[in-house]
Parts: C-alpha cells; structure tokens; sequence
C-alpha cells in the first residue's frame, strides 16, 4: 500500500483573493485525491519563500513533503532551491512561470518536475478585447500593472498592447497584486501634473484586487465632482474568483474581470498520478481563461 502523500504548497501572501482562492482549491484537491497538503504563504518576500522551503527539504527525511508546489515571488523561481529538492528525490512544480532551469532538472529528476500556468498572453489579450468593446472610441486608460519583476506582468502587457484598440493610449501603473498598493499607486499617480494632462476613460488592472484598490484611491478623493467623476469610469481586472471578482461585476463595482483557474488543483491531480505511477509528466501545462462578462456582451461606455 501507498503511503500517504504530503505536498507543500508555497504561495505569494493572504493580502491577494487570486493566492486565498489557490490555498483554498489546495486544500479542497487535497481531501479529494486522499493527500496531505501545508499550505505557507512568502507575505511577499523571496528570501522569506527561499528560507521556507529549504527548511522544509533540508528537515528530517520523516517530515520532508514528497512534493514542493510553489508560485515563485520573484521572477528566478529559485533555481538553486529547485536544485535542492531535486537532489533530496522530493517533486518540484512550479506554479505561473515555466522557468528555463526545467528541462536540465528533469534530466536527472527521480521525482515529478513540472509547470503550470495561466496563459497570460491570451488573458492579456482578452483584456485589451475587453477594452475595445468598453471604449469603441477610443479614448485613454490608466492600466495598473503587477511588479516589473514579474514574467506575468510582461506577458498580460504585451498581450493587452497585441489587442487593444490603436486609438486607447495607455497611461501605466505599477503594483504588487494587492488592493493596498494599487490604491498607493493611484494616490500617488494623483499627485503628478501629468494625472491632469490627459483625461482617463477607463482602469484596467492586472488582477481584480488592483482595479478594487484604484477604485479606494478614488474614493477618498475629497472633491466631490472629482470623485464622482472617476468612480463613474468603468473598471476592469483580472482574475474572476467566484467570490470576489465575480461579485464586483455583478454589483457593477468591475465592468468586466477575466477568470483565470486556480492552478494548484490541476498541478496536484498532475502530480498525485505520476507519484502513483513513478512517472514525469509533460514539462508544461496551461490552464484556460475567458472574459466576465462574455465578450460580445460587454456595454459601450460613453
């Protein structure tokens, strides 16, 4: 009889519903597949994430996890963690990146080394389709990106920028995928000279916990003219979770959102087979992502 597998799952921080939604959907995978599951959040750090997961391989090999799933901080998915797990026979998945250290690890690998992502060229796309169809006639949007650290973010851009209109410009923020910085972005944006230059007629964010801390930042605008005039403007992010981003659209706080699935469901059904069946799966797998509302469906704003 098999023993019973543990699998560590390494995460971002609490302060984003993309990574509570992954947590969650780990823990829900794991009482279905019969599996042990610790789930550990990085609170943002990659030292932090490195240091946790090193711990973890390098303890007694009684409480080493027999696989390590992760979704990287930084933008190295820490090779020489990878490394280390690979050497200690524990599995290795990767979650929203596919980095290049992968196809030298799985050479020698005995245990499962692997990635899965979202297709953030594609959700990228879809945002600049959702663009088009808010602002048929063009106009600007003020567009809040995640950290420049971050594959993801280069990815949804370039995607965005394939798809959107040629006459919506695009006025860029940067973030860390958390309503808080996102409303300290925009706070600061507003201080600029350049925030009253070029009229915005649209917020696009990165992910819906961004676009939710832009609209904060509006919120606290003390001019009520101002204010009524921004939170006026339709708001889009990304991400879709039943019980957030879904929500905001329906209570018409988002315009639109993209669903994008958690991956660390898929990633573990992925590993528990191969586990069982003392076999390494493909290098890579994507998930899929559609518009919220449908696209085609999305109303014109003036």
């Amino acid at each position: 009889m098999m023993k019973k597998l543990r699998f560590l799952v390494s995460l971002h921080t609490l302060e984003n519903d993309f990574q509570r939604a992954q947590a969650q959907c780990a823990e829900e995978t794991a009482r279905k597949l019969g599996v042990d599951v610790e789930v550990v959040f990085a609170d943002d750090d990659a030292v932090n994430q490195s240091t946790q997961l090193l711990k973890a391989i390098q303890s007694v090999k009684a409480s080493r996890p027999d696989a390590i799933l992760l979704e990287p901080v930084g933008s190295e998915a820490l090779p020489q963690v990878a490394r280390a797990a690979a050497a200690a026979e524990i599995g290795w998945v990767v979650l929203n990146r596919h980095p290049d250290y992968l196809p030298a690890l799985r050479v020698q690998a005995t245990a499962p080394m692997f990635a899965v992502s979202a297709n953030h060229e594609e959700i990228g796309r879809i945002q600049g389709r959702q663009f088009a169809e808010l602002r048929p006639g063009g106009g600007s949007v003020l567009y809040i990106e995640g950290p420049s650290s971050s594959s993801s973010t280069r990815r949804r851009t370039a995607g965005m920028l394939e798809t959107k209109p040629a006459n919506l410009q695009v006025t860029t923020l940067r973030a860390r995928w958390t309503e808080e910085s996102a409303a300290a972005a925009v706070v600061s944006w507003l201080k600029l000279a350049t925030a009253k230059s070029r009229p915005i007629d649209l917020v696009g964010a990165q992910d819906d916990a961004m676009a939710m801390g832009a609209r904060k930042a509006f919120e606290q605008l003390a001019d009520r003219k101002e204010r009524a005039r921004w939170l006026s403007l339709p708001f889009t992010g990304c991400d879709g979770q039943p019980a957030t981003g879904q929500v905001w659209v329906r209570d018409k706080l988002l315009a639109a959102t993209i669903y994008i699935p958690p991956l660390t469901g898929k990633a573990m059904e992925i590993l528990e087979k191969a586990m069982e069946e003392g076999s390494q799966p493909a290098e890579h797998f994507l998930t899929t992502s559609f518009s919220i509302p449908a696209l085609g469906r999305l109303l014109p704003q003036k």
